[in-house]
């Protein structure tokens, strides 16, 4: 992905959507064409010249320091998410990075296998940052039955967000899962822009999907480490589960999901429903 479009992309949506008001700004033309800052506000508050803050919005983030993406992080009211990957940006513009490609996609260790097998009463798996599911227990294969009916390996949370029909039954809040979905996406890209893998998926969906396009196209960026997910299961019905990403420190890129829900919850009911569904369709003999 071109750095310096996504960079120059993400610095002016941020700024198109930060009111005056919203800014703090006490004196300024209130008739304006477009409702966000002008450039030069934008300067101004994060003590720069007009001419470098140009600069930066062109998607010139080599060499920037620290001290002035805090800056810009503040000017333009940036969240958690978006501090990060704006700091990924200024690091995958230097020098260094442009070189740099990231080894294959790492195997599931043993250990790591072992212990997800182990985990018999909470859906669990490993993904990566592209929404590829790696290794995942027998519970949350019955979860996610639906997109694990894809043939396609490794199964992938974008593709069936955005390419499978089934996907917005599947999910109550399908609108939310579509738009953080993408958001995440993003946020891995600005991680690592030279990851063939996440291009290729990207160019894909924005092929096939109109839905997945508008919302890539608003450069939002997100952080997905606890939640609720709302599923619409084919068999078990309507149920919450409670969702926790744990990164693997020994394997960096991973990221280990568990999802569970309070005793006695219909989550939980839910859960122990699938867990039994699981088991009959494992003991299923094989239709010959």
């Amino acid at each position: 992905m071109d750095n310096r479009a996504e960079a120059k992309a993400f610095l002016s949506s941020r700024r198109a959507r930060l009111t005056p008001e919203q800014a703090g700004l006490t004196s300024y033309n209130r008739n304006r064409r477009v409702p966000g800052l002008r450039r030069s506000e934008v300067a101004d508050l994060a003590g720069v010249s007009v001419e470098y803050y140009a600069q930066l919005e062109r998607g010139d983030l080599a060499g920037v320091s620290d001290s002035v993406l805090d800056a810009l992080a503040r000017a333009l009211h940036l969240d958690e998410a978006e501090q990060q990957h704006l700091a990924d940006l200024a690091r995958a513009a230097g020098p260094a990075t442009r070189t740099r490609r990231r080894p294959a996609a790492p195997q599931i260790r043993p250990g790591v296998a072992r212990v997800l097998e182990l985990m018999t009463d909470v859906p669990a798996f490993v993904g990566n940052g592209r929404g590829d599911v790696l290794a995942a227990n027998a519970l949350a294969q019955a979860l996610y039955a639906p997109m694990f009916e894809d043939p396609a390996r490794p199964p992938n949370h974008v593709r069936f967000a955005f390419l499978d029909p089934q996907a917005r039954d599947f999910w109550r809040d399908w609108e939310r899962i579509a738009s953080d979905t993408v958001a995440m996406l993003r946020t891995e890209a600005g991680r690592d822009p030279y990851d063939k893998a996440l291009t290729d998926l990207v160019g894909e969906l924005s092929t096939r999907s109109e839905e997945f396009r508008t919302r890539w196209a608003a450069h939002d960026v997100r952080l997905h480490r606890t939640g609720i997910k709302q599923f619409h299961h084919p068999v078990v019905g309507d149920f919450d589960l409670h969702f926790e990403n744990l990164h693997l420190a020994a394997d960096p890129g991973l990221t280990l999901t568990l999802l569970s829900a309070p005793a006695g919850s219909a989550g939980d009911d839910a859960l122990r429903l699938l867990a039994s569904w699981a088991a009959s369709r494992d003991q299923a003999p094989e239709r010959r």
